[in-house]
């Protein structure tokens, strides 16, 4: 009987097991992937990293002035953005805040839905949540696959969103190319500083879209360091009361 009620509460071999499955899949999930290189393609990776502050105070500036004349963050306020990217209040309202009143504030925009319909034929999405919807990648791979397209109202298309209502805002950045990533003329931008340019625009999005990823990756370490040594200490406790039970 002991030796049974031993067996069911301590279960010390599951428990190590547990943990170690558990911090080889965080490993695994949080893991950097493979640098892409070359020619751009449809399934490159982004490789941001949101723990970057440096990076994503660069994509929060692209994102005010590029993205948010059409495109709102509604559920992110700017003073979280001091909170969360290392800076203060003062420079949020002198570098970010273009439109608000306040810190407080959400990254919202003055379009109209309506009018946004009008102009584009649909109305912009909000961007909040959009890394999670589609993930980074998608977005890092859409912001670098325009190309010219005459039948098209804005004269360009979209690989990897054949058909996009969006026009190719960051134009004068990348330059124009053909479906095949040709050049047809330069941008301001190498390519290099261009895909750069886009990863933070691409990391900040990835942030705005879940703010407590970084805080709850440290927990996660944090319960799996506990787990495993609470194996331990289980598999010792249960090494040192079975030697009297043998």
């Amino acid at each position: 009987m002991i030796r049974n009620f031993l067996h069911q509460r301590l279960r010390p071999g599951f428990i190590a097991l547990a943990a170690l499955l558990a911090i080889a899949s965080l490993v695994l999930a949080t893991a950097p992937p493979a640098v892409a290189s070359g020619a751009p393609g449809l399934n490159d990776r982004a490789n941001n990293d949101v723990a970057n502050l440096a990076s994503l105070q660069r994509g929060a500036r692209n994102f005010v002035n590029y993205c948010q004349g059409c495109h709102s963050a509604k559920y992110v306020r700017y003073n979280q953005l001091a909170r969360d990217l290392g800076m203060t209040e003062q420079q949020v309202i002198d570098n970010l805040m273009f439109g608000a009143a306040r810190p407080t504030d959400t990254m919202d925009v003055a379009m109209r839905p309506a009018d946004g319909e009008r102009w584009f034929g649909i109305a912009p999405p909000d961007l909040s949540l959009m890394a999670r919807s589609k993930g980074p990648d998608y977005i890092y791979n859409f912001l670098r696959s325009f190309y010219v397209d005459p039948k098209r109202p804005a004269g360009v298309n979209n690989l990897m969103l054949p058909n996009a209502a969006m026009p190719h805002v960051l134009w004068e950045l990348q330059g124009l190319q053909t479906a095949k990533f040709e050049q047809v003329s330069p941008g301001i931008l190498t390519p290099e500083v261009y895909d750069e340019f886009v990863r933070d625009t691409v990391n900040f999005l990835d942030y705005i879209a879940e703010p407590m990823k970084l805080k709850r990756q440290s927990l996660g370490i944090l319960v799996i360091t506990f787990l495993l040594v609470f194996g331990l200490f289980a598999y010792l406790l249960k090494q040192e009361i079975w030697r009297d039970v043998r």
